[in-house]
């Protein structure tokens, strides 16, 4: 598969009153074409500020101290603002997770959506409108050619997050970034969002980060996935390896608090205990230790690297030394491995 973008040892600083927030602190990743990649961590972990940071749409007291981010082998971080708008919702394209702040109360639905087509081509506002008719009814829209004169507060939030979707693409970006954007639905209007984000990549071919919390989300819909935790990936494979054979303590806990088919309604779930870490001071060592109950005295000390599980899945944790000692990890994750193995390494 072709990389498309390419993330390299980002780091994103915030200047607050207490001091500099250590937000990013040497990210990297990338992404395939035609492929959905997830970042999943707690609320706080860095995910929302990585991928703002892709499209240099970070609050005005933060700057990226450090990195590169490569699309197609060009720096976007050497762009300047006026190139940038080029390729912001155009190339690159984001939805953001709550539809009401996102989209304009005092604006007609079709003209939000048509908006990016006459910012960035050299179309007419006939033509534009036409298209945006169009895309409202590829996101499900009912009737859009009725409904383009309405306003944001007429609609459902779930139609809400279909219309934010349509204005995401509809330039045909190359890349679709999704910013938690099944966050304040239901269940069931997650699933039809979740399942219309892979309809709409299927026909328009474009690529996929997906920031959430919630692992579950991520099953139905990613390729691979990076668990993020206090400015630092700490694992990343592809979705069956991550799920099935998770090797970082950090994912263990998140899964560990997922509920299952086989979860009762009176059972209780387990959570990770304790806070991240303040980043105005990051530990020298493995940020998640204080929380860890499997953390080795190495753990306070430094910073793990990254430890080869498979040619796809890496896990950044003292555990997969090859002199550390062998600890057991919850039952819940066992029985996932215990899947995971009877089916070959391939739990879907």
């Amino acid at each position: 598969m072709d990389k498309i973008l390419e993330v390299k040892d980002l780091h994103v600083d915030f200047d607050t009153y207490n001091g500099t927030v250590h937000a990013i602190r040497g990210v990297n990743f990338h992404l395939n074409a035609g492929e959905t990649l997830a970042i999943v961590g707690e609320s706080g972990s860095g995910k929302s500020v990585t991928v703002r940071a892709v499209l240099q749409l970070l609050a005005s007291n933060a700057k990226i101290s450090k990195g590169e981010v490569l699309y197609h082998g060009d720096d976007l971080l050497q762009r300047s603002d006026k190139e940038m708008d080029k390729i912001r919702g155009n190339k690159i394209s984001m939805i953001f997770q709550d539809p009401m702040t996102s989209l304009d109360p005092t604006m007609t639905i079709g003209k939000q959506v048509a908006e990016p087509l006459l910012i960035h081509n050299n179309v007419s506002k006939k033509d534009a409108l036409q298209r945006a008719e169009e895309v409202l009814r590829l996101v499900g829209i009912p009737n859009p050619k009725a409904r383009m004169n309405d306003y944001p507060h007429q609609f459902s939030g779930g139609q809400r997050q279909r219309i934010v979707i349509a204005i995401a693409i509809v330039d045909y970006p190359e890349i679709l970034i999704a910013d938690e954007p099944t966050t304040a639905l239901d269940v069931t209007v997650q699933a039809q969002i979740i399942d219309l984000l892979k309809e709409l990549q299927q026909k328009i071919g474009t690529s996929i980060i997906f920031i959430t919390h919630d692992l579950g989300v991520v099953a139905g819909i990613a390729d691979r996935v990076a668990v993020m935790y206090a400015g630092r990936f700490v694992e990343y494979g592809n979705v069956d390896e991550v799920f099935y054979n998770p090797q970082h303590p950090y994912t263990w806990g998140l899964l560990d608090s997922m509920p299952t088919l086989d979860t009762s309604e009176s059972a209780r779930l387990n959570s990770i205990p304790g806070t991240p870490p303040n980043l105005l001071n990051p530990p020298k060592g493995d940020a998640f230790a204080p929380r860890n109950k499997y953390a080795l005295e190495i753990d306070e000390e430094e910073q793990p690297p990254f430890f080869k599980v498979s040619k796809t899945h890496y896990a950044a944790t003292w555990l997969l030394h090859p002199d550390a000692p062998k600890v057991t990890p919850p039952e819940g994750i066992l029985k996932r491995f215990e899947k995971f193995q009877k089916l070959g390494g391939n739990a879907k």
